[in-house]
């Protein structure tokens, strides 16, 4: 098959991490090929790529680019990975032949709108989910089609031995990874890591935050705020964050919302046991005790008991840990991917979306 993908982000992040394994699992088989807006993110990729301005839903610009490539190339599926680009996507593969199928890696509430409707509906071919909690929110909109939507395993495979671990400061080292947003619940975790360092009245603990966003300067003051600054690195956007996930001991993942994130995969690949909310699909494949903790979001004392318990128990750690690791291994290769993926394109294909 002959296979597009848009990605008009600014940045790089989980998003965009799934473009690329799923770019890696279906070139072995197929010719694929990417449409991007920026530098950091068009440089990460080995095959044919496309840079676009992507400025709107309406340029016309970046829409005639997206038609004469899937003319040019022969494209069969175009998949965009953004709202401007699920738009200018639906629009070029209306002149031409090809099926637009959309990937969604959050859970959205779609309310009865009409640009809902165009957008999710009328210029979508089909979906792509990564977690059935995504879908069975979807299907509550009322004009979302089940047979248009599949939930499509992520993909990541990570060659540990070629990762040498950065040093630790503490023998007990905490990591977590993400947009610095709101949605990303960082200020329960420095309150919850917080609670935890007073009340075992230990310096022999840190707290890693790896990634870029408009709530930094916010957190930081939030952690001196707390008296905790000096436990507490924030180390900007890392392009290969995996050195100091391999050194962390825990993972914790506090957001208020989710798909099933690449960050929780990476990091029960690189021996993390894992502190998570219950936020999107992550239940789906992460069971309580077996392969993580959970904390409710926002319950701070939860999350200090949670953190204490790993810091006085280094068996339940390694064993939470190697389940985890056992199960994104064996449901998240890239080999599933690839035949899930083309088996709903093909069926779209053949279907009169």
């Amino acid at each position: 098959m002959n296979i597009l993908f848009t990605c008009s982000a600014r940045k790089w992040g989980g998003n965009e991490a799934w473009v690329l394994n799923a770019i890696k699992a279906l070139s072995g088989k197929h010719n694929v090929y990417l449409a991007y807006r920026e530098s950091v993110v068009g440089e990460r990729f080995a095959v044919p790529t496309y840079r676009l301005p992507f400025k709107n839903e309406a340029d016309l610009y970046t829409l005639a680019k997206l038609v004469s490539i899937i003319r040019k190339r022969n494209i069969d599926i175009i998949v965009p990975t953004k709202r401007k680009d699920y738009v200018l996507a639906g629009l070029a593969c209306k002149q031409t032949k090809a099926k637009n199928i959309l990937i969604l890696g959050i859970v959205r509430d779609l309310k009865k709108t009409l640009i809902n409707n165009l957008v999710y509906n009328k210029l979508a071919n089909g979906i792509m989910v990564n977690a059935y909690m995504i879908k069975d929110v979807l299907l509550k909109s009322p004009y979302m089609i089940p047979e248009k939507i599949a939930v499509i395993p992520n993909s990541l495979a990570i060659k540990k031995k070629a990762v040498t671990p950065v040093p630790k400061k503490k023998p007990f080292m905490i990591t977590s990874l993400g947009e610095l947003s709101e949605r990303k619940g960082f200020d329960f975790l420095l309150r919850g890591f917080a609670r935890f360092v007073h009340e075992l009245n230990t310096n022999n603990a840190e707290l890693i935050i790896i990634g870029a966003g408009g709530q930094l300067e916010n957190l930081k003051q939030l952690s001196r705020n707390l008296n905790i600054e000096h436990l507490v690195t924030f180390t900007g956007f890392q392009k290969d964050p995996y050195p100091m996930l391999l050194s962390s001991d825990v993972f914790a993942l506090t957001s208020k919302n989710e798909g099933l994130p690449y960050a929780i995969l990476e990091a029960a690949l690189l021996d993390n046991a894992i502190i998570a909310t219950k936020a999107g699909g992550i239940e789906e494949l992460l069971t309580e005790r077996k392969h993580c903790l959970y904390v409710k979001y926002g319950d701070e004392i939860s999350l200090s008991h949670k953190l204490l318990e790993l810091y006085n128990d280094g068996d339940m750690r390694k064993k939470l840990a190697a389940n985890a690791q056992l199960t994104v291994e064996k449901h998240f290769s890239p080999e599933i991917m690839e035949q899930k993926m083309v088996s709903f394109f093909q069926k779209i294909q053949q279907g009169n979306n």
